[in-house]
C-alpha cells in the first residue's frame, strides 16, 4: 500500500493540537480519543479519521503528490502512538495525572517533529528495525 506522504504529515499537524490540548487541560476523555484514533490508523492510514479529512478537504486543493510512501512504516508509528497514548489515556483516567503528562509529552514531542520537520519517528524507528533484522538475515 502505498501513501500520499503529506497525508501523514497533516495527521501529525492535527495529533499535535489534540496533544497540546490534552497537556493543557487534563482531559484524559480526549487522550484516549486520539488513543482511538491511532489504534484506526494503525490498522489501516487509508481510513483513519485524519486520513479521511485530508482526503476530503485538502488533498483536492493540493493536486496530485510528487511521490508516495510505503504504509508499512507509518502504520508501526501509529501503533507506537497508540501505545503512548494507551499509557496517558490509563493515567489521566485513573488519577496519575504524572504518567499521563509524561506520556502525552512524549506522544506531542513525537508528532510535532513529524508535523513542523517532517522527522517521523516512529517511521525511523521501523526503519531502523529492518535494517538490523536485515544484516543478521
Amino acid at each position: 500500500m502505498q501513501l500520499d506522504p503529506r497525508g501523514p504529515r497533516f495527521a501529525a499537524v492535527l495529533t499535535t493540537v489534540v496533544l497540546a490540548v490534552v497537556l493543557v487541560t487534563g482531559w484524559g476523555w480526549l487522550a484516549l480519543a486520539q488513543t482511538i484514533v491511532f489504534a484506526i490508523t494503525a490498522a489501516d492510514p487509508r481510513r483513519g479519521p485524519y486520513a479521511l479529512i485530508y482526503r476530503a478537504l485538502i488533498a483536492p486543493r493540493l493536486g496530485p503528490p510528487t511521490e508516495r510512501e510505503e504504509a508499512a512504516p507509518v502504520r508501526f508509528a501509529q501503533l507506537v502512538g497508540f501505545a503512548f497514548l494507551a499509557v496517558a489515556s490509563i493515567g489521566y483516567l485513573s488519577g496519575v495525572t504524572t504518567v499521563g503528562m509524561v506520556f502525552a509529552a512524549f506522544g506531542l514531542l513525537a508528532a510535532f517533529l513529524n508535523a513542523a520537520f517532517g522527522l517521523c519517528l516512529g517511521c525511523e524507528a521501523y526503519l531502523a528495525a529492518r535494517r538490523l533484522t536485515a544484516g543478521r538475515a
